[in-house]
C-alpha cells in the first residue's frame, strides 16, 4: 500500500508540473507577444483578455484531449472484457473521460464570449453586452459552442457506459469535438487553407490520442489490480508511434502553408513544437522499455503551450501576399478553364479522402498479400473492385476535377456522383470487412466484430435508414439552401464529399454487397429496393436542369469565373450529368445483383443435391410422414 501511495504522489506531482508548464508557456506567448491585432489593423481586448482567453483555451484543449485519449485508451489499448463489455481498467479510463469532458465543457463554455472578445477586439465588458452579435458575426464563438455540445454528449455518454462499442462511439464525437476550433481558426484563412485544414484534421486527433493515452496510461500504471501490464504497453507505444508520426508530418505541412518561410517568433515557435515532438520520437525509441513517462507527460504540457500560443500570434501567411477571392475562397486560383490536360493532370493532393484512399489500397493489399500467404483463396475480382473504388476516390477529390469541381456546379456534379453512385459500388463488392476478419489478429477482430454488431451499425444497415439518407441527401442539400450555404467553407465542402461517400457505401451494402449487412435482405427484396429508389434520382436530375433559380448563386458569383459566363446554364448541365451518369452505375449493380442472386442459387441447388445424394431430404422426409399418418387414419 505504501508503494502505491508513493507512486500516486509522483504521478500527480508530474501531471501537475506538466500542466504549470504549459499555463507558464501560454502566460509567455501572450506577454512576449504583445499587442498581435494592430498589425491586422484590428483594436485589442487588452493584455488581460488575452491572457485569459489563453489560459481559458489551454485548459479546454487540455481537458479534451484527455477526454479523447482515455476514450482511445479504453477502446484500443486496454484488453477487452467479456462479451462486448468493457474490463475493469478499460472502465476506469471510460470515468476519466467522462469527467475530463465535464471540465471541458465548462472550459469551452467560457471560451466562448473570451474568443468572440478576441476576434472582434473588443473588452469583456462590451463583449457580454452584445453577446448574442459578435456569436452570430463571427466563426469561433460558434465553434467553441460546437465543442460545448460535443463535450456534453461525452461526459453524460461516458458516464454510463459499459460496452466496447458505445466507448468507441463516444470517442467519434469526442474526436470530433476537438476540431471545430481548429478548422475555424487560422488554418482556415487565404491561400492554401484547403491544404493546411485538412493537415489539421490529422493533426489535432493525434495529439489529443497521445497526450490522453499517455495520462490514462499513467493511471493504469499506477492502480494496484492492473493486468496485462506488457500488453497495455506493447498497444501503447505502438499507437503512440503513429500518433507521433502524424504529428511532425502534419505540422510540417501545416508550417510550410503559414510559415511561409518566415522567421519570426510565429515560425521560431512552430519550429520548436515540431522539433520536440520529432526529438520524442527518437528519445523513446533509444531509451526503450526505460523510457520516463513522466518526462514525456511535462514535455507534452509546453508543446500543448506552444500550439496554444501559435492561435494566438498571427501567421505570417496573414502578411506575405493578399489573397484573391478565390484563395479565400478555395485555397487557390482558378484562372483557366478546365481542359481534359487540367482535368487529368492538375492535381491538388487532398488530405483527407485523397490520402485515406490511398491508405485503404495499402491496408487491403497488405490483407490480400497476408491471406494468400498462409495458402487461402481470394477472389481477384474483389481485389479489383476495391482498388478501383479507392482510385476512383482519390481521383474525385485530387485531381484536376477535384480542384475545379468547386469553382463549377457541373463539376461538382461529376464530383458527387462520382462519390456517391461509381465508388461506393466499387468498394462493397470489395468486402473489406470479410478480408479484415480473415486477416486481423484477434483483438481488432474482435473491435470490428464489435462495431458491425453495434446498434449504431444495426441502425444505418437499416433499409429504410440507408435508402432515405441516400435518397432525401440529394434533395436536402440542394434545394433547401444548405449547398449555397456550406460551400463557403472547405471543411463543409469536405463534409459535404465524405457524407456523398458514406451514404452510397450504406445503400450499396444492402443491395449488392460482399460483406453480410446486419439486416441482410433476399435478392428479391434487394432488387425492389433499387427500382424503388432509382426514380427518384432520376426526378433529381430533371428538377435541376429545368429550376430557373441558381442554387449557390451567391457564392458562385463571389467567385466570379470568367469562363463561367452563365451560371443556370452551367447548373443545367449539372442536373443533365446527375441524370445521365447515374445509369452506368446502376447498370453495373443491377448486374452485380443478377449475378449474386444467381449464385445464390446455384449454391442453394448444390445443397440440395448433396441433401439428395445422403437421403437427408426433410422435406421428403415429411412429406413420407405424413403419407404414413394417413395410411394409419385409414385415408
Amino acid at each position: 500500500m505504501g508503494d502505491a501511495t508513493s507512486t500516486h504522489v509522483k504521478v500527480d506531482r508530474a501531471a501537475l508540473i506538466g500542466c504549470g508548464a504549459g499555463a507558464l508557456g501560454v502566460v509567455v506567448v501572450v506577454l512576449w507577444a504583445g499587442d498581435v491585432h494592430a498589425v491586422l489593423g484590428d483594436s485589442d481586448p487588452g493584455r488581460l483578455a488575452s491572457l485569459l482567453f489563453g489560459l481559458v483555451r489551454s485548459t479546454a484543449d487540455a481537458a479534451g484531449v484527455v477526454a479523447v485519449g482515455a476514450l482511445a485508451f479504453a477502446v484500443f489499448v486496454v484488453p477487452a472484457g467479456r462479451g462486448e463489455g468493457l474490463s475493469a481498467d478499460a472502465f476506469a479510463a471510460v470515468r476519466t473521460a467522462s469527467t475530463a469532458a465535464a471540465v471541458w465543457a465548462a472550459a469551452a463554455l467560457a471560451a466562448v464570449p473570451l474568443s468572440a472578445g478576441d476576434a472582434s477586439g473588443l473588452p469583456p465588458a462590451v463583449v457580454w453586452d452584445n453577446l448574442a452579435a459578435l456569436v452570430d458575426a463571427t466563426e469561433e464563438p460558434k465553434a467553441w459552442l460546437l465543442v460545448v455540445g460535443a463535450a456534453l454528449v461525452v461526459a453524460v455518454g461516458a458516464r454510463v457506459t459499459l460496452t466496447w462499442a458505445t466507448a468507441a462511439l463516444w470517442l467519434v464525437i469526442a474526436t470530433v469535438g476537438l476540431l471545430p476550433p481548429v478548422i475555424a481558426g487560422h488554418v482556415s484563412v487565404g491561400a492554401w487553407h484547403d491544404v493546411a485544414t485538412n493537415a489539421m484534421v490529422w493533426h489535432v486527433p493525434a495529439a489529443g490520442v497521445w497526450v490522453g493515452a499517455l495520462v490514462a496510461l499513467r493511471a493504469f500504471l499506477r492502480r494496484p489490480g492492473s493486468r496485462d501490464r506488457e500488453l497495455v504497453l506493447r498497444r501503447y507505444r505502438g499507437l503512440t508511434l503513429v500518433c507521433l508520426g502524424v504529428l511532425v508530418l502534419s505540422g510540417t505541412v501545416t508550417g510550410l502553408v503559414l510559415a511561409r518561410g518566415a522567421v519570426d517568433g510565429y515560425a521560431v515557435l512552430l519550429a520548436v513544437k515540431v522539433a520536440v515532438c520529432g526529438a520524442l520520437l527518437v528519445l523513446r525509441r533509444w531509451w526503450g522499455a526505460r523510457w520516463p513517462f513522466a518526462v514525456e507527460l511535462v514535455v507534452l504540457g509546453l508543446a500543448m503551450a506552444a500550439s496554444v500560443g501559435l492561435t494566438h500570434l498571427v501567421p505570417p501567411s496573414y502578411l506575405a501576399d493578399r489573397p484573391t477571392v478565390q484563395e479565400t475562397l478555395l485555397g487557390y486560383d482558378l484562372p483557366a478553364p478546365p481542359t481534359i490536360g487540367a482535368v487529368l493532370l492538375d492535381w491538388r493532393p487532398d488530405l483527407l479522402l485523397g490520402l485515406g484512399a490511398v491508405l485503404l489500397a495499402v491496408a487491403y493489399a497488405i490483407g490480400v498479400r497476408a491471406l494468400r500467404r498462409r495458402g487461402d483463396a481470394w477472389r481477384v475480382g474483389r481485389t479489383v473492385a476495391w482498388l478501383s473504388g479507392c482510385l476512383v476516390v482519390l481521383a474525385t477529390t485530387s485531381s484536376g476535377l477535384g480542384r475545379y469541381s468547386p469553382g463549377t456546379f457541373s463539376l461538382h456534379m461529376v464530383a458527387h456522383m462520382s462519390l456517391t453512385m461509381l465508388a461506393p459500388v466499387l468498394l462493397v463488392l470489395g468486402g473489406p470487412v470479410t478480408l479484415a476478419l480473415r486477416t486481423l489478429p484477434p483483438g481488432p477482430r474482435a473491435w470490428l466484430l464489435a462495431l458491425t454488431r453495434s446498434r449504431a451499425a444495426r441502425l444505418v444497415g437499416h433499409p429504410a435508414v440507408a435508402a432515405i439518407v441516400f435518397v432525401a441527401s440529394f434533395y436536402l442539400l440542394y434545394f433547401s439552401g444548405l449547398f449555397g450555404a456550406a460551400m463557403p467553407y472547405h471543411w463543409a465542402h469536405q463534409l459535404m464529399n465524405l457524407h456523398f461517400l458514406l451514404s452510397g457505401y450504406a445503400f450499396y451494402w444492402l443491395v449488392i454487397g460482399v460483406d453480410r449487412p446486419p439486416h441482410p435482405l433476399p435478392h428479391l427484396a434487394r432488387l425492389g429496393l433499387l427500382f424503388a429508389v432509382m426514380p427518384f434520382h432520376a426526378f433529381f436530375g430533371v428538377i435541376l436542369m429545368s429550376t430557373r433559380t441558381v442554387v449557390a448563386e451567391t457564392y458562385y458569383r463571389y467567385l466570379d469565373l470568367s469562363w463561367v459566363p452563365d451560371l443556370l446554364t452551367d447548373q443545367r448541365l449539372g442536373g443533365g450529368i446527375a441524370w445521365a451518369t447515374g445509369e452506368l452505375p446502376m447498370l453495373v449493380v443491377v448486374v452485380a445483383l443478377l449475378r449474386q442472386w444467381a449464385a445464390a442459387d446455384r449454391r442453394e441447388a448444390t445443397r440440395t443435391d448433396r441433401r439428395l445424394d445422403s437421403g437427408e431430404d426433410d422435406r421428403l422426409d415429411a412429406y413420407n410422414a405424413m403419407l404414413a399418418d394417413l395410411v394409419e387414419r385409414g385415408h
